[in-house]
């Protein structure tokens, strides 16, 4: 199928590209998970000029962080066509040409809303998937005025322009490529960013190691055994509220792990990071942890609650998971936030720092709203201006089957196919902050930031199909 409407880019050829820069000097980047984290500011340093539409292809791929398969891919492209922001739709399966507008809309609103004015479309998949949403996007994306550079179809390691018909540049037939053997790719992978095979794989990154179940639980029951003691030693020593002598240290534990991650060392006892899990339900640490999120460290973060959160039991998952999640959007990296807030929502369908990230995700908000104007000292005060704020029974909480009736007692987490990583909606950069909000029986400690849909009006069909989002600017 040819485009014919779509005015070719300044400069360019039809089924030619311009130099496209997937990673420049200055605009901060998303990385893609792997079992220790990425850092964060690698990509922002790689300077790659795909100029060609198989070099696009074989840098798609360590945009998202895996390779696509059925997907239209959207890149958002900024001053000498670099890559400001790259996210993915799952096609439609059976077509539905509602869908296929809904997705149109979507990906021109997150486009203007990011002021964004020229594009490059890949469809992946074939031509009966592709080409109803990759035409109707094309068309709403040059009727509200973006600028596409190119449109391509990729499909059994063959790709098309869709809007070239020379048949001498563009055989019907397409033209072969092999991503994986370009140079384009061998420079990402090189620098730090390479692409699983596919989305499940880059999910089994936060799984936790083969044949420790057994293991995390049993470490998991002697940190809640230590938890207990500690509770007891705070009534025996009369404390005002005993309760606190375990946040306390919880606080110190968590700290220091941070500490020696930032250091550039690792946790690689099971023991030690599941006590980590069960001392982080203790909303006052986990906050304290969270107000310590320095973006200058985010690589060292991600790590961390990686780690964390792939030795944590199913009942201590959701903390972990939030704050990795948080650290990931702090990175740029839409991929992760995601898929650690439905490791979160998945434990606990209720965690509301989970559930306010999950809106965070699917309202594409960029990495530069994850600020944190609160410091650990006004977490901590924040909490003591407010008796009714104390962490409750600690001992209680951590019973697995009191959280198991929580859980049993929401909905059941997110929807199949929401959106779990766009990004790209400047104008709600509200600071995502430690505060104060229901978070199942606790507080998640969430304020100062407004719902960024508030008065809009979303494609909702696509929001929940949106699947990728890639590493973007800020």
């Amino acid at each position: 199928m040819i485009i014919p409407s779509l005015p070719l880019a300044a400069g360019s050829d039809a089924g030619f590209m311009t130099n496209i820069n997937p990673a420049g000097a200055s605009a901060p980047r998303t990385l893609t998970p792997s079992s220790g984290g990425r850092p964060a500011g690698l990509a922002g340093r790689v300077q790659l000029q795909a100029a060609t539409p198989d070099a696009v292809l074989a840098v798609v791929p360590h945009l998202l962080g895996f390779y696509p398969s059925r997907s239209l891919v959207v890149l958002g492209l900024g001053e000498r066509n670099r890559v400001m922001v790259t996210f993915r739709y799952d096609l439609p399966e059976p077509p539905d040409s509602s869908l296929a507008d809904d997705i149109a809309e979507h990906a021109c609103y997150v486009l203007d809303r990011e002021r964004i004015g020229s594009a490059l479309l890949v469809g992946y998949g074939p031509e009966d998937l592709v080409n109803p949403v990759i035409a109707s996007t094309a068309v709403r994306l040059i009727g509200s005025g973006v600028e596409l550079r190119e449109v391509l179809r990729a499909d059994s390691g063959r790709y098309w322009s869709m809007l070239c018909d020379d048949p001498a540049c563009c055989p019907p037939g397409g033209r072969s490529y092999d991503p994986g053997s370009h140079p384009a790719a061998a420079a990402m992978t090189k620098a730090g960013l390479a692409a699983q095979p596919d989305r499940d794989a880059l999910a089994r990154t936060l799984a936790r190691p083969a044949g420790s179940a057994d293991l995390i639980a049993q470490a998991t029951s002697g940190a809640l055994l230590r938890l207990s003691r500690l509770a007891e030693l705070g009534v025996a020593a009369q404390d005002r509220d005993p309760r606190l002598r375990a946040t306390r240290i919880g606080r110190r534990e968590v700290q220091r792990a941070i500490r020696r991650y930032r250091a550039g060392a690792t946790i690689d006892s099971t023991e030690h990071l599941a006590w980590l899990a069960v001392l982080l339900a203790d909303l006052r640490v986990r906050d304290d942890a969270w107000a310590r999120m320095d973006p200058a460290c985010r690589d060292h973060h991600c790590r961390l609650w990686t780690d964390v959160l792939r030795c944590a039991a199913l009942d201590y998952a959701p903390a972990p998971a939030s704050l990795l999640a948080f650290t990931a959007w702090q990175s740029g990296n839409g991929v992760l936030a995601a898929m650690a807030v439905d490791r979160a929502l998945s434990a606990d369908p209720s965690y509301s720092m989970a559930k306010l990230l999950a809106g965070v995700v699917e309202a594409a908000l960029p990495p530069s709203a994850a600020r944190l104007p609160m410091t650990p000292a006004a977490v901590a005060a924040s909490y003591a201006a407010s008796p009714a704020d104390l962490p409750g029974d600690l001992a209680a909480r951590s019973r697995p089957e009191a959280q198991s009736r929580q859980r049993r007692s929401g909905s059941a987490g997110r929807p199949a196919g929401t959106a779990d990583d766009r990004q790209g909606i400047p104008a709600s950069r509200a600071a995502v902050q430690p505060g104060r909000a229901p978070d199942g029986p606790r507080a998640t400690n969430m304020q100062g930031i407004r719902d960024p849909r508030a008065g809009q009006r979303r494609p909702q069909a696509a929001a929940r199909r949106a699947r990728s989002r890639g590493r973007v600017g800020n």
